[in-house]
């Protein structure tokens, strides 16, 4: 009997819970807002998601509250229905009038901080929005190294329910790094493993580095810079399994890495999987290179390099769908790899977007994609584009980001942001026989249309050269280079080998794709010359004395097989010009060829060799002019300076009908390797002037001029600084040597 009762209240209840919330749903016919001064009252309606004629509950009611309270508008929400109609009391968030950030000096930290702060200027107060931001604020300070900054806020009440939000901020000092130690069974030593992460040890001479600061983002950098070191090792497995900062003193901290890097492994068996339509011939120096990998350590670095190599050929032959992967299959200290090319799935290009030009005109950008919109979307030729971007170098960074569309379709976003791009520039050189000066003013993207305009002025004992051109990249949207120029030379050797020149000239021409990688050139230079002589010149330097006029057709080949322009690490360039005479006296035909091939011997290494060929004579069997004669340029015989090598008649360097040089440099990463601003690498030059074409006797055929040197490339807070120093190792006795040598330059 109690058990019926039990049940009978039960099913009681339940009808009256039914019943109530049945009976409390009512049809809005109304609805009514008050308490709202800046938010329209159709706005509030939209955040409730609610129209008249809707049947409202109370768990409906409550959806409505949380609604409109999510739009982070409203301080306070009431809602209620009564007779049909919905009524929704709201107390607005004041609104802010600034945002201010007070305490750091520096324009840049301010910026920082101020970004992507969820609270900005003439948006609404949110109590969880301002603790959230100044959370962030912290962090910020944190990842730049500033540990013990303190953080205060006033919040100002201004009239009309405004407010300002004032961040008080004391810096303190920044977190130093006094220690960097490495813990576990790390194998390499604590000096090796120093020189692969960035971070660096606080020292008082380190007054330029910002490394020597604790840093967030440096430590996670350090964590992955490490463990592909060990991967590049043959430790497949490592683990960096902590790295954490001790507080050592008052503003010092010792950082402390945790390696684990357990058993090496070696290569064991490479395969190449390609689709049955390919031409397996066209993998054969992969083949060959997976036979001699074979028992050797395994390198991540290695493994991207045959990645390289698949994606380049796979571009080489066009077919742009494909994809290429790498699986791994371990067996026990074994690593079995198959490299699988197959058909990858085919995405159309829906657009592409550019932001961030404010200066730049969206063609410039434009005109260095190799993938268009409606194009099927390929990723290596999306990431050879954003490298032509870069090489434009008229921009400080170029991001990019690929967006997937609901209809199988991609965005790709391009973000830039803008430099100066203006330049001055100064150099000199120092050698055993004087100085040389020079000073230039560039500026490589003229009113944002990509235009590059260039004048230099180069000064040395005895000669001035003048020179100003114009240069489009893409004149008029035709993909045609346009350039012209004006110039202007004088060479004064009247004290001591008795004649001078005087030239002027101007010139104009055009370029092209002809075909993939092959670009053709045609342009046209005009000179007018003066040549003067005294009693001490040569029978032969007075015979060429008076007024000459001539006009040259430039011819050019350019094919340009580098894996990218800018900062190139595979691949060749071979270029060949010839300068026709078409109106000339001594109708001297001047060719000139410069091959360059570029590989990458180990990580992060760039080798270059180069070889370099001029040659000028006559097509009527006359001698050339003195202004024609050839000389090796300044960067491809080091060590000596620009153009006091060669034959001599009495005290004058005259230069040759013939000059060629061969040019080997490498990059030394290992040299300051967390210098991120600055690169070194060694040279080795060597090369000859040779030919008179008016005196065989004066002739300087055998004798190869050869030197090896340093070389430094640092942008400066002022500028880019090039240095070189150099040692010749052979050299005629006549030759001019010059062991150092500076540019510094800065923009505007």
């Amino acid at each position: 009997m109690p058990n019926f009762f039990k049940k009978v209240i039960t099913l009681s209840i339940l009808k009256f819970i039914i019943l109530s919330s049945i009976s409390f749903a009512e049809i809005v016919n109304k609805i009514e807002i008050q308490g709202n001064e800046r938010i329209p009252d159709e706005t509030i309606k939209m955040f409730s998601k609610t129209n008249i004629g809707d049947d409202v509950s109370e768990k409906d009611l409550n959806n409505i509250l949380k609604d409109i309270y999510n739009s982070s508008f409203f301080k306070d929400v009431g809602v209620s229905i009564s007779n049909n109609v919905l009524n929704i009391k709201v107390i607005e968030n004041p609104l802010v009038e600034n945002v201010e950030i007070k305490g750091p000096k520096a324009k840049k930290i301010v910026k920082l901080l101020k970004k992507d702060l969820k609270i900005k200027e003439r948006s609404s107060y949110n109590e969880s929005f301002f603790k959230s931001d100044k959370k962030k604020i912290i962090n910020d300070l944190k990842e730049i190294g500033y540990f013990f900054s303190k953080v205060d806020v006033v919040i100002e009440e201004l009239k009309d329910n405004k407010v300002n939000i004032i961040y008080q901020i004391e810096m303190g000092e920044k977190a130093k790094i006094k220690k960097i130690s490495f813990i576990g069974d790390k194998i390499y030593k604590d000096r090796k493993l120093r020189s692969v992460i960035v971070s660096e040890e606080y020292k008082f001479w380190k007054f330029i580095s910002g490394k020597k600061f604790l840093n967030k983002n440096l430590i996670s950098l350090d964590e992955r810079l490490l463990k592909n070191f060990y991967l590049n090792k043959g430790y497949y497995n490592v683990k960096i399994n902590s790295s954490f900062a001790k507080l050592v003193s008052e503003s010092e901290f010792e950082l402390i890495y945790n390696i684990i890097p357990n058993e090496k492994y070696s290569f064991n068996n490479l395969i190449l999987n390609l689709p049955t339509d390919f031409d397996p011939e066209n993998f054969n120096d992969l083949k060959n290179l997976f036979t001699d990998l074979k028992g050797k350590t395994y390198s991540l670095f290695t493994i991207e390099k045959i990645l390289d190599k698949i994606d380049q050929i796979i571009l080489d032959e066009e077919y742009k769908t494909l994809k290429s992967e790498v699986v791994e299959d371990i067996d026990k200290n074994r690593i079995n790899l198959s490299f699988n090319v197959s058909e990858g799935e085919k995405f159309k290009i829906n657009r592409i977007n550019v932001y961030g030009n404010n200066i730049t005109q969206e063609n410039v950008i434009r005109n260095q994609l190799l993938v268009d919109e409606g194009d099927e979307f390929n990723s290596i030729l999306a990431a050879k584009s954003i490298n032509n971007i870069k090489s434009l170098n008229i921009f400080k960074s170029v991001q990019s980001k690929v967006v997937d569309n609901e209809d199988m379709s991609k965005d790709i976003d391009i973000t830039i942001e803008e430099k100066a791009t203006g330049e001055i520039m100064a150099g000199a050189g120092v050698g055993t026989d004087g100085t040389s000066f020079q000073f230039g003013v560039k500026e490589n993207n003229y009113l944002g249309r990509g235009i590059a305009l260039n004048s230099e002025l180069i000064v040395s004992e005895e000669t001035i050269k003048g020179k100003f051109s114009v240069s489009n990249p893409n004149f008029k949207n035709s993909d045609k280079s346009v350039y012209t120029n004006i110039q202007s030379l004088e060479t004064d050797r009247l004290s001591t080998s008795g004649y001078k020149t005087n030239k002027t000239g101007f010139g104009f021409g055009t370029s092209f794709e002809y075909q993939d990688d092959v670009i053709i050139g045609l342009g046209q230079d005009s000179f007018y010359e003066e040549i003067e002589t005294n009693s001490s010149a040569s029978t032969k330097q007075k015979k060429q004395e008076g007024n000459y006029f001539d006009t040259f057709v430039k011819l050019s080949l350019d094919y340009d097989k580098r894996n990218q322009k800018f900062k190139t690490s595979d691949g060749f360039r071979s270029s060949y010009f010839v300068d026709i005479p078409i109106i000339s006296d001594n109708n001297s035909l001047i060719n000139t060829y410069v091959f360059s091939y570029f590989s990458e011997l180990y990580e992060d290494n760039i080798t270059k060799i180069s070889f370099y060929g001029k040659s000028a004579n006559s097509i009527t069997n006359d001698d050339v002019k003195l202004s024609e004669r050839v000389y090796l340029p300044a960067n491809r015989l080091r060590g000596f300076q620009s153009g006091k090598v060669g034959p001599k008649d009495g005290n004058d360097f005259i230069g040759g009908n013939y000059a060629t040089s061969v040019n080997i440099s490498s990059t030394l990463p290992q040299i300051l390797p967390n210098a991120q601003n600055l690169d070194v690498s060694m040279f080795l030059d060597a090369g000859n002037v040779w030919g008179v074409d008016y005196d065989s006797s004066l002739d300087d055929t055998n004798k190869i001029r050869s030197s090896v040197g340093f070389g430094m490339d640092w942008f400066t807070l002022i500028g880019p600084l090039t240095i070189s120093l150099t040692h010749p190792i052979s050299k005629a006795d006549t030759d001019k040597t010059e062991s150092f040598k500076f540019n510094l330059g800065t923009t505007f």
